[in-house]
Order: structure tokens, then sequence, then C-alpha cells
């Protein structure tokens, strides 16, 4: 079988290295020759690091390296099975992409986006044959994160989304279906750990260090929310804010921060950039924390709070299952814990009254608890029984 990837990027790149080192043929396409040529070289270079590490043998090395077709030419996926599409986040763009390649590929040819924020309905508008687009969202870096979210579309045929699971299931990761929803699962649910760390440092409740330290040694979390922003960057962490939040009509809880804007406006990305956040720059020192405990299990408990409401309405309106959710949260962003077992284990009512009490003070509609944890807490139940 013959998988084809648009788009020789970060992603693009993973996700050909995901299924070659996986048995499949891949065609990698890309219009920018010098795109191409350093994805080739950067998997060389992993591919040696394995072969160093003993993970793989020079012959599956040589194997895998083989397995991969490098084309500037979109005509080259006439043969494949499945296309993959991993290219900038613009819809008018995918439009062109996809109705292109409608014209290409085989009549039985898969046509999936790995966007993580537009509608797959959308994308799938401009093909005479909708019923064979869905999303297949991989995480960064494809080869190390194991979730990959899978989401039909209203057009997607139950063959188009059966074919889907089992492929991602041959190539060793964990997927999960949801609906085709802003920010799907993974950048829905994990909203409120950037946008409330924000809001605490907003109120000058807390600095950045002091909220990041208190997300890891007292939350568990492996990145503090600041820390983490300035690892993806705050171009795309904000811009992915705000889609999700003009997508669900400007609710309140997704709304975008101005202290991030104001970094993303004087080019401060982040850790790419060498200033975000933090300052990255040689001989640059940042402030240390304030390692006060009973100020950092506050910080833990509203933002934790606030996660899991968001993971309660994802479940209440059937954007995923409550098992898929929670996986998703720990293999798509390695959460210490399932969102919604961790809810189970504080004491849904514990969650509640947290949310009560945030909505009482600030009366902002960010603080509603879903209809979900109430009725649940009404009648004594968990996520987990």
């Amino acid at each position: 079988m013959v998988v084809g990837v648009l788009g020789a990027g970060t992603m693009g790149a993973g996700i050909a290295q995901v299924a070659a080192q996986n048995g499949s043929e891949v065609v990698l396409v890309d219009l920018n020759q010098d795109m191409l040529t350093k994805a080739e070289n950067n998997l060389d270079k992993v591919l040696a690091r394995l072969v160093e590490k003993g993970s793989i043998s020079e012959d599956e090395k040589i194997n895998i390296q083989g397995r991969i077709t490098y084309s500037t030419d979109v005509h080259d996926f006439k043969s494949s099975k499945i296309v993959i599409e991993a290219i900038i986040e613009k819809l008018e763009v995918k439009h062109n992409v996809f109705a292109n390649l409608e014209t290409i590929v085989s009549q039985d040819c898969i046509l999936a986006s790995n966007t993580s924020s537009l509608s797959i309905a959308s994308i799938g508008s401009v093909l005479k044959n909708s019923s064979r687009v869905i999303g297949i969202h991989f995480f960064n870096p494809a080869p190390l994160m194991p979730l990959v979210e899978i989401i039909p579309a209203v057009q997607t045929s139950q063959e188009t989304l059966d074919f889907s699971k089992e492929l991602i299931r041959s190539w060793k990761k964990v997927g999960v279906i949801c609906k085709d929803t802003p920010g799907f699962i993974v950048n829905r649910v994990a909203r409120p750990y950037y946008g409330e760390a924000l809001k605490i440092y907003e109120e000058g409740l807390a600095d950045f260090a002091t909220i990041d330290w208190a997300m890891t040694k007292i939350g568990g979390f492996r990145m503090g929310p600041f820390t983490l922003m300035d690892y993806i960057g705050n171009d795309v962490n904000y811009a992915v804010t705000e889609s999700v939040f003009a997508s669900f009509y400007f609710d309140p809880r997704f709304k975008p921060s101005l202290t991030q804007k104001r970094l993303l406006e004087a080019n401060f990305l982040g850790k790419k950039a060498g200033r975000g956040f933090y300052d990255y720059r040689e001989g640059s020192t940042n402030i240390e924390p304030k390692k006060n405990e009973e100020l950092a299990r506050y910080i833990v408990n509203r933002i934790l709070c606030m996660l899991i409401n968001e993971a309660c309405d994802a479940t209440y309106l059937g954007i995923a299952s409550a098992k898929d959710i929670d996986l998703a949260m720990t293999k798509g962003v390695n959460y210490p814990k399932g969102l919604l077992k961790w809810a189970d284990e504080i004491g849904l009512k514990n969650v509640l009254d947290t949310l009560n009490t945030l909505y009482e003070d600030y009366q902002e509609d960010r603080y509603r608890a879903c209809l979900l944890l109430k009725q649940m807490v009404k009648h004594n139940k968990t996520f987990h029984q």
C-alpha cells in the first residue's frame, strides 16, 4: 500500500517516518525542494541515532529510507491508497489542495487532513466524493507521540473511518475517535491549562515562574503552562486559542489573553525566538519561583478544576467517550492522569464546589459548571465506576 503525505515540514516528515517505519511505501510531496532535502537529511540523522541506540539495525535503516520517495509533483500521489495533508492551517489553501488531489488520485483513495483546528466537513465540502474525507491528527513529534485523533466528518463513510482506524492501529499508535468540533479533544480540553494560568498571572496572584513551579512540582505536570507555551510558540498557541474561541461563537471559556497577544506582537514567540514568557538569550537570567505551597495548591486546584470541567463538557456533548478523553490527555499532551479519572479521585463535589466559588466571585460565564458534572454530583456518580 502506498501512503501519500503532502507537506515536508516537521509534521509531514514525521508522519512519513511513522508510515515508513511500519512498512508502508510513502510518497512525500512538497513543492519546495529545499524542504524535501531538509526532511531527508533530518530523517537520516534520526535513523542514525536509532541505529546507535540499538533500536533498529543498519538494514532496517536502509529499508526505511528506501520506502520513502521524495517528490515535488502531486501527480506522484496517483497510486496512493490514502493521502495525508500536513500543510498550512488556512482553509482556502486546503480547499484548493483537496479539490486538486481528487482529480489525481483513484476514486477510492482516502483524503485525510492533519489539521489541528479546522472543520473536516468544510475541508471535504469541495470534493465531489466527500465520503472519502477524514481528519487524522498526529501530535508533534509524530514518531514519538502515541496519540492520533481520528475525526470523521458528517460526510465521512463508515468504510473510510474503519480503514483509518485500522491504519493507525497498524502504525502502533493510540487512535481516539472524536466529533468534528473545534479543537477536537486535546486542543479543546487543554485550553484552560493556558487560559486560566494567564488569568491568574494577569490578576497578579503569581508570576510565570511560580505558576509553572506549582503545576510541575505540586500538580505533577511535565511542563508548566508558560514553559509549554514558549516551547509550542506563542504564535502557534495563540492562533489555536483564537480559532477555538471564534469557532465556539466567542464562548468566554476560550477567551484569548492580551498578555499573550502582546508577546506575539513583540515577536516574543518563545524558545525559537530567544524570548517569550522567559528569556532564552545567552547570559540572561529569569526570576525564581516563590515556593509558597499554599498558593501553589490554590493554583493547581483552580487550573485542574477548569480542565476537568472542559473534559466533562466534551463528554456531555458526545465529542468522545470518557475513556478516549482520558487517553487523549495522557497520550497526547502527557498529563499525569486522565482528567476524568483525576476528577473521580479528588471528588466530583470538590470540583463543582471550586467552580461554583469561582463563578460566585467573578460572575464570569467561563466558570459555569458543566451540566453533566452537576448531574453526576447530584446522583453520586463517578466517571470510571
